[in-house]
């Protein structure tokens, strides 16, 4: 199963595995605090969208298939979010102040929509959740 939560938010032990899906660290955030298993920057939007949508919401339309299109050529960026979501709950955090409008909610709706279809096929080892979703590059 996967959730969004703002990185601001405390952790919670219902978080399960927690993956921050932003390009850059959240501002004011020291990593202690963040509680962070993963750090994914090549899932979240590449800089120029992230640029050009700017948190504009009449742009969100638009946002969400440039990102959604930036997902599908790129699998391999989140197919191990994927596979560790059948495993156990995985948080993905973003830093955004718009709860509505930010790419961490894009990318769970395209994980799930992918969820539905398929589960991807990969002979990986039973290891643990963060071991299997990426390790901290913080």
């Amino acid at each position: 199963m996967i959730q969004i939560k703002r990185s601001y938010e405390p952790p919670a032990r219902e978080d399960g595995v927690r993956i921050l899906v932003e390009r850059l660290w959240p501002r004011g955030m020291k990593k202690e605090a963040l509680h962070v298993d993963a750090w994914l920057k090549d899932v979240a939007p590449s800089t120029e969208l992230r640029r050009w949508f700017g948190h504009r919401t009449e742009r969100w339309d638009e946002f969400r298939r440039r990102y959604r299109k930036e997902l599908s050529a790129n699998a391999e960026t989140w197919a191990r979010l994927l596979d560790g979501s059948s495993k156990g709950m995985v948080t993905l955090l973003y830093s955004a102040h718009d709860t509505e409008h930010n790419g961490a909610r894009v990318l769970r709706d395209y994980l799930a929509e992918r969820s539905r279809r398929s589960r991807p096929t990969t002979n990986r080892a039973n290891t643990g959740a963060s071991k299997r979703i990426g390790s901290t590059t913080a």
